[in-house]
């Protein structure tokens, strides 16, 4: 697989996780965030192993080929203004549009924080992606001799390809849903495993399978 220059916005449990998941397969990954030098985000870096940085949202996208996005849905928004030109780029959306409570979603079924996020990144290259399971199993998706499904959706096929080849650099099983409104299913999806893992008091360690035959 070609290296990838990837834009990682948001330092926090997904974007950490990813990025250092996709420096240890030989990416260049920088952080963007809102103060690069914090003790935290410095943390981040370090666990790169010398594969990765961190610097304001604009700076970081603009050596990027791939962005994505991993910041809490209220906070979306504000983090693709100021990114700057995302146009041409692919924006991998790893965003739920959770409510603070974590017992429903703030938008669904009639459009996708997915469609919202395109619309807010004009001429972006849109894939939904890394939001249907926690973070501590990425890397970690072996259940029962069967891996867990990385479920992605987008519109444009070529970006669909290099984002199924990131989805496999983090051990889950890509499967593609189709177009990007199919978003509105796969957050739904991720709801159901929030609920079973929170509000039922189920634990992290569970995850979906589209099984065939």
């Amino acid at each position: 697989m070609a290296q990838r220059n990837i834009a990682v916005l948001g330092a926090g449990n997904v974007g950490g996780t990813l990025a250092r998941l996709w420096a240890a397969q030989g990416h260049t990954v920088r952080f963007g965030v809102r103060d690069p030098q914090s003790d935290k985000v410095q943390e981040m870096v370090a666990a790169l192993r010398g594969k990765g940085s961190a610097a304001q949202n604009h700076e970081a996208v603009a050596s990027a080929d791939i962005v994505a996005l991993c910041v809490p849905w209220p906070n979306a928004e504000d983090a693709i203004r100021a990114s700057g030109n995302m146009a041409g780029k692919i924006l991998i959306d790893c965003t739920n549009p959770l409510s603070s409570d974590l017992k429903g979603l703030t938008i669904g079924l009639a459009t996708s924080a997915a469609e919202q996020v395109a619309r807010w990144a004009r001429g972006a290259q849109v894939v939904k992606a890394f939001n249907t399971i926690g973070a501590g199993n990425f890397g970690n998706a072996e259940f029962g001799g069967l891996r867990a499904d990385g479920f992605y959706c987008g519109d444009d096929r070529d970006a669909k390809k290099v984002v199924r080849e990131l989805i496999e650099d983090v051990g889950l099983e890509p499967v593609d849903v189709g177009p990007l409104s199919n978003a509105r299913w796969l957050e739904p999806l991720a709801m159901l495993w929030i609920d079973l893992a929170f509000n039922q008091k189920q634990g992290t360690n569970h995850a979906f399978k589209l099984l065939r035959r």
